[in-house]
């Protein structure tokens, strides 16, 4: 099939020929008559649209939004509460964005957060693809569902399937294999602050873009979940936890960190094998408590490690954060035992040059897809941190503290801060490895970053597409 791509003045031409054929959108769409084409384009509509024939030789018009050329796409959730929706891009070679549609998931989106507006779920892993990016599933939490899209092949989106969480305010997902499972940030239905919440999780089959409930999957958990994430092997099951160590907590649980057995029926284990923290609250060192959102599992020569960024937000005494007192960020990595025991290799890796200054807050993670390098996102001070594996085992290291910063805070009162800074939240890579994409939780935009070894170069940001704040959710491919 031949591609021809026109701009305004020379579709006129086209839209002036009287033939008798059938003029539609390429790829899925809905049929338009040549003359409205005409139409669209004498009212001014710029926009570049795509000219093909199909194997009889009838002329098909597309829309712009069918880009034969994309690469891959990047989606957005926009955790709207009265009508969740998914923002959609496609990619092209030199990574820049061009806006697809947006798409209603058929939920309603969530605000767990206390109305700050930045990371209103408090979570990594919102919105996840399914490999072969062929589906993207999101959390509902306002309406405590999960949404199954369609992606099509212009990059626009279809709801498929929507299923209930079983619980309050779904916040992240994980698949393996045909498995997935959600968490809940509570399981008694009774939200009263992140300080002493308590959640679960439950898990379903995957198949053809339907979600299909696991019997007697659900578990409660002794912390407030921030996100879940599978081994490589689908084997095991990690949940980090935002609120470890928080003095309000009922459990008085530390563990930022836990991990499940997951068996062949997608069932896992009744309570979590093991878990781990780095700090502890009543530290020596006045450390706060890890605050943990994000992670990545990996597998590397020695085994399985789990790398957890640390936000570093509560007070080491288990007190709840107060915004001067936030300190540096990290990330902790530990060890999967062949027993299901999580053991500390690297503890509170700083995300700044010291404990104190700058870059608080580091709340999500990406692997490059050679899984060499890592970059974590500090919310508050909107800058990302690269790091690196310096050799074949788990042991990693600081590349660079700023290799991305984005518009930061100009005060130290809290209002003024979030009322100033771009707020970076949740990130993603291109499954080519070429780019990275940067959610802006408080400027509605992406940032798109060309990547070379750890470091990032600026490409673009996009605007205009999203709400300025309450977003949550990217995944890029």
């Amino acid at each position: 099939m031949k591609n021809y791509k026109a701009v305004n003045n020379r579709l006129r031409t086209y839209a002036a020929i009287s033939l008798p054929v059938l003029i539609g959108i390429s790829a899925c769409g809905e049929s338009t008559s040549l003359g409205q084409v005409q139409s669209d384009l004498e009212n001014g509509d710029d926009a570049v649209i795509s000219i093909t024939t199909d194997e009889d030789g009838n002329i098909i018009i597309g829309n712009g939004s069918n880009d034969a050329d994309a690469s891959g796409g990047v989606f957005v959730m926009s955790n709207i509460l009265d009508e969740n929706t998914i923002v959609g891009y496609s990619r092209a070679d030199d990574g820049t964005l061009t806006r697809t549609g947006e798409f209603s998931t058929g939920g309603l989106g969530g605000d767990f957060d206390g109305a700050e507006g930045l990371d209103p779920l408090i979570s990594a892993y919102s919105l996840i693809n399914i490999p072969g990016n062929e589906y993207l599933l999101a959390v509902n939490a306002g309406s405590d569902t999960i949404s199954v899209m369609r992606v099509n092949d212009d990059m626009t989106l279809d709801l498929v399937d929507t299923e209930s969480t079983f619980g309050t305010g779904p916040n992240s997902l994980a698949y393996s294999d045909g498995l997935v499972y959600v968490t809940n940030i509570d399981s008694d239905g009774e939200f009263a602050g992140e300080p002493d919440q308590e959640g679960s999780i439950y898990g379903y089959t995957f198949s053809d873009g339907e979600l299909t409930p696991v019997a007697g999957s659900g578990r409660d958990l002794e912390n407030r979940p921030s996100a879940v994430r599978f081994s490589p092997d689908g084997s095991h099951l990690f949940v980090t936890s935002i609120n470890a160590g928080s003095a309000a907590l009922a459990s008085e649980n530390d563990d930022s960190i836990v991990v499940f057995s997951v068996d062949e029926n997608g069932l896992t284990s009744d309570a979590p094998l093991s878990g781990n923290t780095s700090t502890p609250r009543g530290n020596a060192e006045g450390r706060n408590l890890p605050s943990a959102i994000g992670f990545e599992v990996v597998d590397r020569s020695n085994g399985t490690f789990a790398i957890v960024t640390e936000a570093r937000e509560f007070r080491s005494e288990g007190q709840p954060p107060i915004f001067p007192g936030l300190q540096t960020g990290s990330v902790s990595v530990f060890q999967l035992g062949d027993d299901g025991q999580l053991d500390a290799s690297q503890l509170d890796l700083l995300a700044g040059q010291t404990s104190t200054v700058g870059q608080r807050t580091a709340c999500w993670i990406v692997l490059s897809p050679d899984g060499e390098y890592f970059w974590v996102s500090n919310a508050l001070d909107a800058s990302i941190s690269s790091y690196r594996f310096t050799d074949a085992t788990g042991n990693v290291e600081l590349v660079e503290e700023l290799a991305a910063i984005g518009v930061q805070p100009t005060s130290a009162d809290p209002a003024v801060a979030f009322d100033t800074t771009d707020g970076f939240i949740d990130l993603d890579v291109s499954d080519d490895g070429e780019y990275l994409y940067q959610l802006f939780g408080l400027s509605g935009a992406v940032g798109v970053y060309a990547i070379d070894g750890g470091s990032l170069t600026h490409v673009e940001t996009i605007g205009g597409d999203l709400p300025e704040e309450n977003t949550q959710g990217i995944v890029a491919f």
